[in-house]
């Protein structure tokens, strides 16, 4: 495959991976925003899924109307929902001879929905909740034509690379602005609403409630979110998942660009998998994300160089 196609390939899936995550986490937001007025700061996500100066942030934040135009629909917003799926649809249609047509069609569908007026009436002036979950339906179309109808080639494992990077990365930084608002003592589940946002912001209040049998504190929480390798959005699980669509590259690959990027995987998962995290030790936890999320990056970096020929 030409570098250039897998490049296409394995950003259209870090494209659309983010837009599934920042809309649910913009869709958690704004439940937590109605339901704890008093105490609830838009601008940990404006900083995270936006690209405002200052004194723009301080303009928007209390305000869920402008905020959710900016952070989904705002075509001047390089990070909105609408840039992702605008550039996941054009990097779709650059590759369109290594993707199915019906993968194809999901994401032109989804630019149509996110462009649809009513859907942009509903967020800004309506429901934005059912806005959001017209959305969130068409990224998890989208992820499911993949699963089901992408021959298991290398385009496919390019997919899951682009897919499992971009998921980590996305949980490293929903953990580390969701914990500053998280108590760090044990806690009943109705006196721990950040502790709920931040599961609904990964998709896993079900799975953690069954997990735990209904125990709810915060070092379950925490090790259930980086450690759990039976919950798709764990880092761990992602890491997992992200070795083994790398793995698959191997007979198609040089064999020093392999062992490269494979011993930059290898290293961050090691450190997840052996690290030694708890709740009651906020500044170590918030150290890791970072160093985790760099070393994220370097495997990105690291990809750029070997496999799609940027110096």
């Amino acid at each position: 495959m030409l570098s250039r196609v897998a490049d296409t390939i394995y950003w259209l899936a870090r494209y659309m991976e983010r837009t599934q995550s920042m809309l649910q986490v913009i869709r958690t937001n704004y439940i937590a925003s109605q339901n704890e007025i008093y105490d609830f700061n838009w601008r940990p996500f404006l900083q995270l899924y936006g690209d405002l100066t200052p004194d723009e942030l301080a303009q928007l934040d209390g305000h869920s109307t402008p905020i959710l135009t900016h952070l989904v629909l705002d075509r001047n917003n390089g990070a909105s929902a609408y840039r992702n799926i605008l550039q996941g649809r054009e990097n779709a249609r650059a590759v369109q001879d290594h993707i199915t047509k019906e993968v194809w069609q999901s994401l032109n569908d989804f630019y149509h929905v996110i462009r649809d007026p009513e859907v942009g009436q509903q967020i800004t002036h309506e429901d934005p909740i059912s806005g959001l979950d017209t959305l969130l339906r068409q990224a998890l179309l989208y992820a499911g034509t993949v699963q089901h109808t992408m021959p298991r080639d290398e385009g496919y494992a390019y997919l899951g690379i682009g897919k499992c990077l971009e998921r980590a990365i996305q949980t490293t930084d929903i953990l580390r602005v969701r914990w500053a608002t998280v108590k760090e003592y044990a806690v009943h589940p109705l006196d721990a609403p950040a502790l709920r946002y931040l599961l609904y912001s990964l998709v896993g209040y079900e799975q953690y409630i069954k997990t735990y049998k209904g125990t709810f504190n915060t070092d379950n929480v925490l090790q259930f979110i980086v450690y759990n390798t039976q919950f798709p959005h764990a880092l761990l699980y992602s890491l997992d998942q992200l070795a083994y669509y790398f793995g698959r590259l191997q007979p198609e690959s040089l064999p020093e660009s392999h062992a490269h990027v494979a011993f930059l995987i290898g290293k961050v998962r090691t450190a997840v998998r052996y690290s030694r995290l708890s709740a009651q030790e906020p500044e170590q936890l918030t150290s890791f994300l970072l160093q985790t999320r760099q070393q994220l990056l370097d495997v990105a970096s690291a990809l750029n160089t070997s496999y799609f020929g940027y110096n």
